[in-house]
């Protein structure tokens, strides 16, 4: 017979003992998370705003930015109460939002990369026919594609985390992990484990077949081109594929960390991991996309001068 309990709480076990600099990682953490919100806002009004940025390119930049807000909101409050704190302990239902927050973010992220990465390659390979092939409404139905498959894979893949019974109720980590709560549980777990394998493939293959093919096509047709077609297309595409490149770093350092546990790493090596492929993008594409590209920089540019002069 299984020792189970009702928890109705989860201890993130994850967190380093700072001790009298606590409040000093606390205010690091409290400006990241003011840059992350300064930066996408800027980039989502700027986009909002100024009508000759209403073009595929930019509005999957806006969905970008949408998503890493979202993303960093679902791990922030709690990330900044619990470094300040002693306990570590949240409520379970509280847990399971969190999870729900940072799973869909996940994925979210990575089909706006593919759709994106979908855009350049219809806007290098297909130059005098992308107007009438990235109409308005195909992009709304792409953005809304790369959202619903997120929220509806991990709906199902929560609702099947909800019938466990757990026998235990903590975390190696600073945040709530799926599958180490699964590994919490003393009920069959073979659903889970199914499924979740399943959504990982899915979740992964999909938006990496996309990307992959976009960019092959890509440099097929770049390769056949003149030396300043090359270089514009270096131009178009060295954000995506900087962001691309970097998400998919962090992802991957979590899943092997996830799995590995605490074995052979320094503790704050291993929370900075964790923390990687939510905080990093975050903070770095809206800077990155506002730098890069030149239209997006110039109407910056006019908004800073509307405002303090």
């Amino acid at each position: 017979m299984t020792n189970s309990t009702k928890f109705l709480t989860v201890i993130l076990a994850g967190y380093i003992d700072t001790g009298n600099i606590a409040y000093l990682y606390f205010t690091i953490l409290l400006l990241f998370y003011f840059c992350i919100i300064f930066a996408n806002v800027l980039l989502i009004t700027v986009i909002c705003i100024n009508r000759a940025l209403h073009e595929p390119m930019y509005l999957f930049v806006c969905s970008l930015c949408v998503n890493e807000l979202y993303g960093s909101t679902g791990l922030f409050p709690c990330l900044l109460a619990n470094v300040i704190s002693d306990t570590h302990e949240i409520p379970l239902a509280y847990c399971y939002m969190q999870m729900y927050c940072l799973y869909t973010y996940a994925v979210a992220e990575f089909c706006n990369l593919s759709v994106m990465s979908y855009d350049r390659y219809m806007s290098i390979c297909y130059p005098l026919q992308y107007s009438s092939i990235m109409t308005q409404r195909k992009v709304c139905i792409l953005l809304m594609l790369a959202w619903s498959f997120s929220f509806s894979q991990f709906t199902i893949t929560l609702s099947l985390n909800l019938q466990l019974e757990l026998c235990g109720n903590v975390i190696q980590k600073v945040w709530c992990d799926n599958y180490l709560l699964v590994r919490q549980a003393c009920s069959d777990t073979t659903m889970n484990n199914i499924f979740g394998l399943y959504a990982t493939a899915l979740c992964v293959g999909l938006p990496s077949l996309l990307i992959l093919y976009s960019y092959i096509r890509i440099i097929m047709i770049t390769f056949r081109s003149s030396n300043e077609a090359k270089k514009k297309c270096l131009n178009t595409c060295a954000p995506h594929v900087i962001s691309v490149i970097n998400y998919t770093v962090g992802c991957a350092f979590e899943m092997i960390q996830g799995r590995l546990g605490k074995a052979n790493m320094p503790d704050m090596l291993r929370v900075f991991i964790s923390l990687y492929f939510i905080i990093i993008p975050a903070l770095f594409n809206p800077i990155m996309y506002g730098l890069k590209m030149s239209k997006i920089r110039e109407a910056c540019v006019k908004l800073k001068k509307k405002i303090f002069f």
